[in-house]
């Protein structure tokens, strides 16, 4: 397996990609299951396939990859083939059921791959999670590519809620031991907390949901947190977002508009959207309007 183009460190002052082709396709076997908090569970993820290699480079806390999950009702993995002509089904197969997950961790000395999941009892994805045994199934496709964020930045501004919890985890744990990081984690209640830890100058604030609707003059918990974090006076920062997506456009906004900070600094995605399955988050959905 080729290794990525360039590994870091990132000191560009903007995100730097690596695109990766083909496109790892992978047969995982869950080896390991483990509570995290009463709504996460962490999944280790292994197998042969994982033996030649997996795609992953430090501080690239967004990188992700697609997971192919079995019918819950007949038990079918339909998991694609990679060809030159794009995915390809084996004749007869029934519809792919797949989601987007970051990776959470990769241990290459034990070629595993671990992946965090919300729990919860609606959707394919959590529905599987919760019950994922030890010796289970599950397809691994990508990444196609890796986002290698930029570390010459001294503050760090990163904020998510639950669903983008890995990669926020990622980022501060990953960020330059000289940088300032201050977390922004939106969760259900107190027990959601997970220890996280950074070589860098590091402050975690916590905040807790609200389910009043966003919009109409109301602000979700997320964007009053960003709002209140004080911002250098040089704007010298890189912001790294992640959740929802009705709540990431008006923080995208306040990061780009209101604070003034150019493209390259700010790093905002929807990872899922009320009332709609399997976001593509590579949409245009959260793009700037004077873009």
């Amino acid at each position: 397996m080729a290794l990525p183009a360039f590994t870091g460190p990132n000191r560009t002052g903007e995100n730097q990609i690596n695109f990766i082709d083909p496109v790892g396709r992978r047969l995982a076997r869950v080896l390991r299951v483990e509570e995290i908090t009463p709504r996460y569970r962490r999944i280790v993820l292994g197998g042969p396939d994982f033996e030649a290699g997996f795609h992953w480079v430090r501080f690239a806390p967004t990188d992700h990859v697609k997971l192919f999950f079995p019918n819950p009702e007949t038990g079918e993995l339909v998991f694609p083939f990679i060809t030159a002509k794009g995915w390809e089904y084996p004749e007869g197969a029934g519809e792919p059921i797949f989601r987007d997950y970051t990776v959470r961790a990769w241990d290459a000395e034990r070629s595993e791959l671990t992946i965090d999941f919300v729990v919860h009892e609606h959707g394919v994805a959590g529905v599987w999670a919760r019950d994922a045994q030890p010796g289970h199934e599950i397809g691994v496709l990508g990444p196609r590519g890796n986002v290698l964020a930029p570390e010459d930045y001294p503050f760090y501004l990163v904020a998510g809620d639950e669903t983008a919890l890995p990669a926020v985890a990622r980022a501060v744990e990953e960020a330059p031991a000289e940088a300032r990081v201050i977390a922004l984690i939106e969760v259900a209640d107190p027990a959601e907390r997970q220890p996280i830890e950074s070589r860098a100058d590091l402050e975690i604030r916590w905040v807790p949901r609200s389910e009043a609707p966003v919009g109409e003059g109301h602000l979700s918990a997320l964007e009053t947190a960003v709002r209140g974090v004080e911002i250098p006076d040089d704007r010298n920062l890189y912001a790294i977002a992640a959740g929802e997506a009705g709540a990431m456009k008006p923080i995208r906004r306040y990061l780009r508009r209101e604070l003034g900070l150019e493209k390259k600094q700010v790093d905002v995605d929807g990872y899922w959207k009320r009332g709609t399955a399997n976001l593509d988050h590579h949409s245009d959905e959260l793009a700037d309007e004077d873009e």
